[in-house]
């Protein structure tokens, strides 16, 4: 039962993210897709590695990327608790993290993010289509409010 109402709220949470362009606060901006895409093995050109650790930090927590760049992100988690590298903007982070914040036994697996668990590495492979700033975060029930997280900066070239 608590999967089912985990699934159906993921689900209203996502249609209200994604439905005509807006967050469910009403405003214009850039959603998970907005800043690329879910890149294709084959066309990696280069693999970054990122570390999570419990002391609530990434390594690197800056990154720079070229517009067009697919890359390969290897997580490691160094800790002993889980942590998720969810790509993002800074307002759909925000609105993720408080929703995880309210249901913290919601399992998701969307195609910006990976979970890894303690000791364990998880990989994701993002196609950067527009310059500007991403940014990343771990958006397990305080983590994000501790301060995990960090910026990709995308450049036009």
């Amino acid at each position: 039962m608590k999967k089912i109402f985990s699934i159906l709220i993921l689900g209203a949470w996502s249609a209200l993210v994604l439905a005509g362009g807006k967050h469910a606060g009403g405003h214009d901006d850039d959603h998970a897709m907005a800043y690329g895409a879910p890149g294709e093995a084959a066309q990696v050109s280069r693999v970054i590695e990122v570390q999570a650790a419990d002391n609530m930090r990434y390594a690197p927590a800056a990154i720079t990327v070229r517009r067009g760049e697919t890359v390969k992100f290897v997580v490691k988690n160094t800790g002993k608790l889980p942590h998720e590298f969810v790509l993002g903007n800074a307002q759909s982070l925000k609105e993720h993290a408080e929703m995880m914040r309210r249901y913290p036994d919601m399992e998701h697996d969307d195609p910006n993010m990976a979970k890894v668990a303690p000791g364990g590495t998880g990989n994701l492979i993002w196609k950067f289509t527009r310059a500007g700033t991403v940014e990343f975060a771990c958006l397990i029930p305080g983590h994000y409010e501790a301060g995990m997280k960090g910026r990709i900066r995308v450049n036009a070239k």
